[in-house]
């Protein structure tokens, strides 16, 4: 899979995309990740992207013909059009299904907007999809690209070590992760649960399954609705309550 990142700074996209697991994914060919700095794209000799809005207001707005030539410049380059996503406080919230749907394209591009936002012409031009990280305002689109990137390429083959990494995780099977514990087995008067020492399988599968039933009850019963239940499940979540 490639994603390319559309951003005014690209040095600070690869920074974090060139550490931990992302970075080792990408030196090994997993995944292909590139940050195209739509500076490159101004006609203006001083490189600049931006200019003030028309009917007045505060901030810059970032003009059309860098972001258009930008993306341009990858489609001619793939030889296709990459699935392209604007990072906006505007858009869907992202969800853990969107991410497994994302992952399973061959190319997706992330464009980044900046300072008050991004001519409404190209958008309406490019037609992207729109996704928010959550309901908050930042000051640019390179953090929330980077979360979208990061949460693509964990779901890609050969990325994480187990499909168990991410299969037991909180959001993939909507319900929250269960606790996690590792030495020393005391801590400030804290132990470890004892199930977790008998070496029983079983009983710590079911431990942690109930685990995560009641903290998603506790902290987000709204998961609850989309979560597949069993019948032992149901028993335990009513007993809760």
């Amino acid at each position: 899979m490639r994603i390319d990142i559309l951003t005014l700074f690209p040095e600070m996209c690869n920074a974090y995309l060139n550490e931990s697991i992302i970075g080792r994914a990408r030196k090994a060919g997993k995944v292909e990740i590139e940050c195209t700095d739509i500076r490159e794209y101004t006609k203006d000799k001083h490189r600049r992207v931006d200019d003030t809005p028309y009917g007045g207001g505060m901030g810059m707005i970032m003009q059309v013909e860098p972001v258009y030539d930008c993306y341009s410049a990858i489609c001619e380059k793939l030889g296709t059009k990459p699935h392209l996503i604007y990072l906006t406080p505007q858009g869907k919230t992202l969800t853990q299904q969107r991410v497994r749907e994302l992952a399973a394209m061959e190319n997706i591009a992330l464009l980044c907007g900046h300072y008050e936002g991004i001519d409404e012409r190209v958008i309406e031009e490019l037609q992207p999809e729109e996704i928010s990280v959550g309901d908050y305002v930042l000051t640019g689109g390179e953090l929330p690209a980077l979360i979208l990137a990061d949460a693509v390429s964990r779901m890609l083959p050969g990325v994480l070590s187990d499909d168990e990494c991410f299969e037991e995780e909180s959001h993939f099977s909507s319900l929250l992760e269960y606790p996690q514990y590792t030495r020393p087995y005391e801590w400030r008067g804290r132990t470890v649960p004892d199930v977790l020492l008998t070496g029983h399988h079983a009983n710590v599968d079911q431990w942690r399954r109930q685990q995560s039933l009641r903290r998603t009850l506790e902290r987000r019963p709204d998961m609850l609705e989309n979560a597949s239940l069993s019948e032992a499940d149901k028993k335990y979540l009513s007993d809760l309550k």
